[in-house]
């Protein structure tokens, strides 16, 4: 195992220059997928080998599931780190799958009781609520896929800035917008390297659906008003995991991209770039992430195999 047990917990860190540039400089729904893409798969190498080592921590433990045959010498001289670093794994992932527990059961719950709250309204694509509070979000499962939206956010827009956060929220339910961000969220619980990565494919996420209304209505002047408006007033969405118009991000941001022209769309940065080098890696440091996790898996069931007696 040695080494390779542990590039996986810190390889998050090649992943911080691409968090900041693929904002920049790719097109939002390419920047959303790779970024949780590479986030995805470099949090699951890490709680992957954060579990390798806590079962070596646990191996010297009374009660432990593991044969008696591990506790021999050679086996023991063949798994490095044994008793300091994997003793302190198993708060490390206790702690990692807490998290990440809470923030998808918090997720669920909220989800369910807006679905609750709209189950006395017409079963129609947009919920307008009777409420003082100005929000807007997008809402998705139950029986179909819902735009929640209240009076007193509809009393801030003119009708050309609300059929902007109409586009804006049914891109942000077109284009399943919440898993990206749950799994932005689950990996930033996983590895707090991760966060950086969080941060960014919630503004990114924001920007494709931004990109997607200024399309569908044909006026990217009247979303970015509606986007601006509506922060202003707005209290956000519900839950992190749930997408809404005045949501994650730079608002100034967002409002200077759509008073510009719109982004490139390129399907992979060109290599002599900064965002290209960036790019690469990121992809490389997942890929060596997932290739160590791999090499250490393999390994400790090899070890596990040569331990268990016949």
């Amino acid at each position: 195992m040695g080494v390779f047990v542990f590039l996986p917990l810190v390889l998050p860190l090649t992943a911080w220059p691409i968090a900041r540039l693929a904002e920049q400089h790719l097109h939002p729904r390419t920047a959303t997928r790779l970024l949780t893409g590479v986030a995805a798969v470099m949090a699951a190498c890490s709680t992957l080998c954060l579990g390798l080592v806590m079962v070596v921590g646990t191996a010297q433990l009374p009660g432990n599931p593991l044969p008696d045959g591990w506790s021999d010498p050679e086996v023991r001289a063949a798994v490095p780190y044994d008793e300091v670093v994997g003793k302190a794994a198993i708060p490390a992932l206790v702690v990692v799958l807490a998290a990440c527990g809470r923030t998808w059961w918090r997720h669920g719950r909220v989800r369910r009781r807006a679905h609750r709250a709209l189950a006395g309204l017409r079963e129609t694509e947009v919920a307008v609520l009777p409420d003082d509070a100005p929000y807007a979000y997008a809402l998705p499962g139950g029986r179909r896929d819902r735009v929640v939206v209240t009076t007193a956010m509809l009393d801030c827009l003119e009708p050309a800035e609300r059929r902007a956060l109409f586009a804006h929220e049914r891109a942000h339910l077109a284009a399943r917008h919440h898993r990206f961000l749950l799994a932005a969220q689950l990996a930033a619980r996983a590895n707090p390297f991760l966060r950086p990565l969080r941060t960014a494919v919630s503004y990114t996420a924001e920007r494709w659906a931004d990109e997607d209304a200024a399309q569908a209505v044909g006026s990217r002047r009247a979303v970015a008003c509606a986007i601006g408006k509506a922060a202003l007033v707005s209290r956000g969405t519900p839950v992190a995991t749930l997408a809404g118009v005045a949501g994650a991000g730079p608002v100034p941001r967002r409002v200077a991209a759509l008073l510009g022209p719109a982004p490139a769309v390129r399907s992979w940065p060109s290599l002599f770039t900064s965002v290209g080098v960036a790019t690469w890696g990121a992809t490389v440091g997942a890929a060596v992430s997932a290739m160590s996790s791999a090499n250490s898996a393999v390994t400790m069931i090899f070890i596990l195999h040569a331990a268990t007696p016949l």
